[in-house]
């Protein structure tokens, strides 16, 4: 199967923080944001596989600080490693400052996503390329989360996860 470059599975999705969009302090609710990331990352991963995707874990979420009313959101997503039929997006969210225009990132997720076929099956993908450091930390790092959420989800035994195991043995 063929492979693809990670920068070429990037997406970018921009957002207005308006008022349906917030909570009584006016902070944009956090699960439009998880929405808003949803979405942005199932572009990256399809981009990747070329196949309808579907959201399989949301496996790590940051909070950093809230975003307010009148915020422009931006989010970008890009997948950092493919296995079988699994694929695992990286994405960061920036927000600026409607009066200032400083753009600051203030959050970042990790979700899973499969490839499906016409009937919802699992279908393989092909491999994605890092090519930049950052391509290539998230890379390495992407089996080393798959194996633990395994591990958490009960479907692999811990003496099997041979690339945590290595951080703590020597």
């Amino acid at each position: 199967m063929d492979s693809i470059k990670a920068k070429d599975t990037l997406a970018i999705s921009t957002e207005l923080v308006l008022p349906n969009d917030t909570n009584v302090l006016g902070n944009l609710m956090g699960g439009r944001l998880l929405h808003w990331m949803d979405v942005s990352s199932a572009i990256a991963a399809q981009r990747c596989s070329r196949r309808v995707v579907v959201t399989a874990a949301v496996n790590n979420v940051s909070f950093n600080q809230p975003i307010k009313l009148g915020d422009v959101v931006t989010l970008k997503s890009k997948v950092s490693r493919c296995f079988k039929t699994s694929m695992e997006v990286f994405i960061e969210v920036t927000v600026e400052d409607h009066r200032t225009r400083e753009s600051i990132k203030c959050n970042e997720a990790i979700y899973t996503f499969v490839a499906v076929d016409q009937l919802g099956n699992p279908i393989e993908v092909p491999q994605v390329e890092p090519e930049s450091d950052i391509e290539k930390e998230r890379f390495d790092g992407a089996l080393r989360r798959r194996q633990l959420s395994l591990i958490l989800a009960g479907k692999m035994q811990p003496d099997q996860a041979t690339e945590l195991k290595a951080l703590f043995v020597k």
